[in-house]
């Protein structure tokens, strides 16, 4: 799936029987089950309610929350008074969320713009009618909102030395989690591995991957891919060269690489590193 290709208003709904939850005071909502989005394209999670003692004279509030329980967070909140055509948000409501439905018409639906990853999780919308005797009822199944990626390759970098060897890293981030290859100058490498994630991370849409036996002088290229594209990058790790003396202190080879996406300088070790996206090498090294 290109994901360029898709239209600017992409909004995707896996197709599945909405469920219908009632309550014992007579409130019934209606939820989709699950919703699946593109990241970077708007979403609209869909929530329609019905009351057999729902008044249009009352005044409405509308709430929006992703996770359940005390430690819920309130991600959209709105009131609709009597005869108002819309609900009007708090002030210092993100302006990602906007309420797609009407809630004069029982439509609760909830629209999210420019969806990231971190978006993901489970849903819950709420009506309350306000008065003397305020009512209210919240959607206890909820909606799973999943937000789907392609592969981004975010860096490569090579770590260890002469005596220990040297490794390469490639960072990834996508959903579904993206199936990350070695190649070398034609043909897939082995020995590569899943690093764990570092110590207070909590990107669960981030993978690192780990090629051992790394050699100077040859090209590497990681390969990640999903059912919604592919990305490539190179890794060319130079010979390390032996230093210049000026007198008597060493001056370190610089290698400068001149790539279409920014200049890149990069030191290892006594190795010199660059990585490349589909790109062209541009420039040279330049010893001082």
């Amino acid at each position: 799936m290109n994901v360029r290709r898709v239209g600017s208003t992409l909004i995707l709904l896996l197709s599945v029987t909405g469920a219908l939850v009632a309550g014992d005071d007579g409130w019934y909502t209606k939820v989709q089950a699950e919703v699946r989005a593109v990241e970077g394209y708007p979403v609209v999670l869909p929530c329609t309610f019905s009351h057999t003692q729902h008044h249009q004279h009352s005044t409405l509030q509308v709430l929006w929350r992703l996770g359940h329980g005390h430690g819920a967070a309130v991600l959209y909140r709105c009131l609709s008074g009597p005869g108002a055509s819309v609900c009007e948000p708090d002030p210092q409501q993100d302006r990602r969320y906007r309420l797609e439905g009407n809630p004069r018409e029982h439509d609760l639906s909830l629209r999210i713009n420019a969806a990231a990853l971190q978006d993901s999780g489970r849903y819950y919308c709420r009506v309350e009618v306000q008065g003397r005797d305020r009512v209210g009822f919240e959607d206890k199944m909820g909606t799973r909102l999943r937000v789907e990626a392609p592969p981004r390759i975010l860096s490569l970098s090579v770590e260890g030395g002469v005596g220990s060897g040297y490794r390469a890293l490639c960072r990834v981030r996508g959903s579904p989690p993206p199936d990350v290859q070695w190649l070398g100058q034609d043909d897939p490498l082995d020995g590569s591995s899943v690093v764990p994630p570092a110590q207070g991370l909590e990107d669960h849409f981030l993978s690192v991957s780990q090629l051992r036996e790394v050699e100077p002088g040859r090209r590497y290229t990681c390969s990640a891919s999903n059912p919604l594209g592919k990305e490539q990058a190179a890794l060319y790790v130079l010979p390390p060269q032996p230093l210049l003396f000026v007198g008597g202190a060493p001056l370190p080879l610089l290698l400068l690489l001149s790539l279409s996406m920014g200049a890149k300088l990069l030191l290892l070790v006594g190795v010199g590193v660059s990585m490349m996206k589909g790109v062209a090498l541009q420039g040279v090294g330049l010893q001082s």
